[in-house]
């Protein structure tokens, strides 16, 4: 979440070279597999391990393959029978199975009515990124609700000039006399954990209960209007647009 003005107080610092992460408050001793806060200096390189993964060349020529005659609406056979390559040959390729050869995939994308570029940028953009942080390395940030007494745990860290997301396990008790509001741009998305809240969106409140997920333009004042619990614990994600 962020303040009514859409910008988060959060400072910054970078891990291991690459994108910015909020700055944490000062390192606690906290329960073993518990989250914890870290200082910067502290920050290990493989604390959020981020790995880029791609399927191996010959699936993703395959699939690109079966993606050009399924958007045609052909048959292997008549795939096949136009290259003059067996079906089952056909079907190894598609599914990965054997390599194609130059000469060859050159002649089945003359009959898809593509060409080698074409099909080489789709094979080239199929990668990924994938990044685990485990429950000892979560983060425990600083936003406009920390000194209400909610607290933050960061579940992903974004690398790059513009987030898309932000995850947080959010925790909070009836302690707090008073509960921010919030507006920012994007959607937002929240699943209860624990306990129970009346949540303010505009003019209206919503009853959410653990298993209960909500929705909602992040742009509308929104923020907790009541806790009916002594304790909750939410996911919220922020899904920023252009």
């Amino acid at each position: 979440m962020q303040s009514r003005t859409g910008h988060s107080i959060l400072r910054r610092f970078r891990v291991g070279g690459g994108g910015e992460v909020p700055r944490v408050k000062k390192a606690v001793a906290k329960r073993p597999g518990a989250s914890r806060k870290v200082e910067p200096s502290e920050q290990r390189q493989g604390a959020a391990e981020t790995v880029v993964a791609r399927a191996p060349i010959d699936e993703r020529t395959g699939a690109a393959l079966r993606r050009a005659r399924l958007e045609r609406g052909l048959t292997l056979s008549e795939v096949a029978s136009a290259a003059s390559i067996s079906v089952p040959m056909m079907s190894r390729f598609e599914n990965g199975q054997s390599t194609v050869s130059l000469p060859l995939l050159e002649r089945i994308c003359a009959v898809l009515g593509t060409d080698l570029p074409t099909l080489f940028a789709e094979v080239q953009e199929t990668v990924g990124d994938a990044q685990l942080i485990k429950a000892g390395d979560q983060m425990e940030v600083v936003r406009t609700g920390t000194k209400h007494g909610h607290t933050y745990r960061l579940l992903s860290y974004h690398k790059g000039p513009r987030k898309t997301f932000e995850p947080f396990l959010i925790e909070m008790d009836r302690a707090s006399e008073s509960y921010p509001r919030f507006q920012h741009p994007g959607t937002e998305f929240i699943y209860m954990l624990s306990g129970r809240m009346e949540y303010r969106f505009g003019d209206k409140t919503f009853l959410i209960e653990p298993g209960d997920a909500f929705t909602f333009s992040g742009n509308v004042l929104h923020g907790p209007e009541k806790l009916l619990d002594h304790r909750i614990r939410f996911i919220t994600i922020i899904i920023y647009t252009e």
